[in-house]
């Protein structure tokens, strides 16, 4: 049991700023490596928060209101951990002229012009698809956007080396990573697509997801070298972002 607890609480404990557990620490790769099957899971249980939360704050507030509240509750429920990925990246892809030099601006902690806009940018148009999401998706999409984020950081790391030689923060969960983990998350992720979205929807989301993971990994390969985790953090944004916009077609189709 012990074996299953301790990943799922480092996964928890690094995608979420809610302590779990306070007795379970100093990981060891092998742990690191199998928490990454435990993302898809913890996706949901953010997800479920957020579809629990908009149901609460839609009988206080106005539409409008609740959108913010949600993207605050997100970013504050996540440590903006994502957000930061997504803004040090940009900022390494606008800087930089060689993979060196864009992997060294990715270091520094400060936030270029770059960065900034992206990172407004970006949720600008997570509010925005927020706003249009048919009420017939709304839960279901809730629930199923930060699964599938996740998902798409666990299949990209699987599939991309790391990019730092002298390695960094994500470097310890890659090196045992293996496909029955990629396998564990993407069968939570399947089975919460096919509930919420039917086969015929759920089999349109992961081809989409996988994608955007296909051209993802080709552009780290070419502008950094491989991955880091600014750019897992980078992949989940985008493709939570685009779930979010695209999604409504699944109505369509259906």
């Amino acid at each position: 049991m012990t074996t299953l607890v301790r990943p799922f609480l480092f996964a928890w404990h690094f995608l979420t700023a809610v302590p779990l557990s306070r007795s379970h620490h100093e990981p060891t790769a092998m742990e690191l490596a199998s928490s990454m099957a435990w993302y898809s899971t913890v996706g949901l249980l953010i997800g479920g928060t957020l579809a629990l939360a908009d149901a609460v704050l839609t009988k206080l507030f106005a539409p409008v209101v609740v959108n913010v509240l949600l993207l605050v509750l997100l970013i504050a429920f996540t440590r903006g951990l994502h957000q930061d990925g997504l803004a040090d990246t940009l900022d390494g892809i606008a800087g930089g002229r060689t993979s060196a030099a864009r992997l060294a601006i990715m270091r520094d902690p400060r936030i270029g012009a770059i960065g900034a806009t992206g990172l407004f940018l970006s949720l600008i148009l997570r509010y925005a698809a927020l706003m249009a999401l048919p009420q017939p998706l709304r839960v279901p999409a809730l629930v199923c956007m930060p699964a599938l984020g996740r998902w798409t950081m666990v299949t990209l790391a699987w599939l991309s080396p790391y990019a730092r030689t002298e390695g960094g923060l994500a470097a310890p969960f890659l090196v045992h990573l293996s496909f029955l983990h990629v396998l564990g998350s993407t069968l939570v992720l399947v089975a919460a697509l096919m509930l919420a979205f039917g086969i015929s929807g759920a089999v349109a989301i992961l081809v989409g997801g996988s994608v955007v993971i296909v051209m993802v990994q080709a552009g780290c390969r070419t502008l950094f070298g491989g991955i880091t985790g600014d750019t897992l953090g980078a992949t989940n944004e985008l493709v939570e972002i685009l779930f979010l916009l695209i999604v409504p077609l699944v109505l369509v189709l259906s």
